[in-house]
């Protein structure tokens, strides 16, 4: 009977069983070329009855890898975080890494921690969506990381590396020229953290393309990627004066908070607002009318990911690859409700 903690077998025992040396047991796991057809199988066949696994950790140790990755989100409750993970995970799987997943929940302070935690266990790469690109505790902290890392949708000044990024601006020109072709001259924008890159370039954007049409404006409402902001935000915009006749949620998950304000004000999309929002949500399908939505492949981003981190891993240089981003126009978007007014009264 093995004497090992919880009565695991180890090397020793499959060495015992098959008849060789440890070191023979050795190459075989390890895969090394030296070894004979007929050794090979009398390891195996031990290993298969003794149900013995390797140590994972001791061979860490040995190759100075763990085979383990970093993937830092700002918030798992958002299900576009769930998809990216999927993606990467399913990548480094086939590569033999596992994943390990940290969560900053929103708040910049909790970057670095996280940073410094995954760390700490040894990993052997970072894949990096931070919720602050300019919180200084964060910017050192990278700054100090020895091993590689990929930037998720993020900027980082003074910080040269690989990124991933989504094509943003792309995607928000073609829902303001659709707004403004259906007749739309005053917009709102509930955007998250402006300290990341998302809205940050969807708000600039849409104030670039504003200012190419006359009789444009854009009212912007930017501070977190939440329900609660979402709300509020939608909420202030929507009691304004003159309010906005389209608005553009900058989130899945604003996009709940801006449903409710268009719910208690009795509004209908797109009867009496028009609306757009960014990144598709699991029970979309089922919403009337279908919403216009800015679209990323989220599964494609976690793939991408992962894959630029391996090649460096392997030896090749960080680069910087830039994802399409598409607009769906669907049914929430048509003209102002003074449009349509007019149209009625011509005809």
């Amino acid at each position: 009977m093995s004497t090992r903690p919880g009565n695991r077998t180890g090397i020793r025992e499959v060495a015992q069983k098959a008849e060789v040396s440890v070191s023979s047991v050795s190459r075989v796991i390890t895969d090394h070329p030296d070894v004979s057809a007929a050794m090979r199988e009398r390891v195996q066949a031990a290993i298969k009855a003794l149900g013995y696994e390797p140590d994972i950790l001791a061979q860490s140790l040995r190759r100075g890898s763990t085979r383990t990755i970093g993937f830092l989100v700002s918030d798992i409750s958002n299900p576009l975080y769930s998809e990216i993970a999927l993606g990467a995970e399913r990548v480094l799987n086939e590569a033999g890494y596992a994943m390990l997943i940290a969560n900053s929940q929103g708040a910049a302070d909790r970057d670095a921690v996280q940073l410094r935690l995954l760390s700490q266990r040894r990993v052997d790469g970072f894949i990096l969506s931070l919720s602050d690109e300019t919180d200084p505790k964060t910017i050192a902290q990278l700054k100090t990381l020895d091993c590689p890392f990929v930037l998720l949708d993020r900027e980082v000044a003074g910080i040269q590396t690989a990124a991933v990024l989504s094509n943003h601006a792309e995607g928000i020109r073609a829902a303001a020229l659709h707004l403004f072709h259906l007749g739309h001259r005053r917009i709102g924008f509930i955007g998250g953290n402006h300290t990341a890159r998302p809205t940050r370039v969807r708000r600039d954007t849409l104030l670039q393309v504003a200012g190419e049409h006359r009789g444009v404006r854009v009212y912007v409402e930017d501070r977190s990627f939440t329900a609660a902001h979402g709300e509020a935000g939608a909420s202030a915009l929507l009691d304004r004066v003159s309010p906005p006749t389209a608005l553009i949620a900058g989130g899945n998950q604003i996009l709940v908070g801006v449903l409710r304000a268009i719910r208690r004000r009795d509004l209908d999309v797109p009867g009496d607002l028009s609306l757009v929002t960014c990144d598709r949500v699991a029970l979309s399908e089922f919403l009337e009318p279908p919403l216009a939505t800015l679209e990323r492949d989220h599964h494609q981003m976690g793939r991408v990911a992962a894959g630029h981190l391996l090649s460096i891993l392997g030896g090749k240089p960080p680069g910087t690859q830039v994802l399409p981003v598409t607009f769906d126009p669907k049914d929430s978007c048509g003209p102002p409700s003074v449009v349509r007014q007019q149209k009625r009264q011509k005809a």
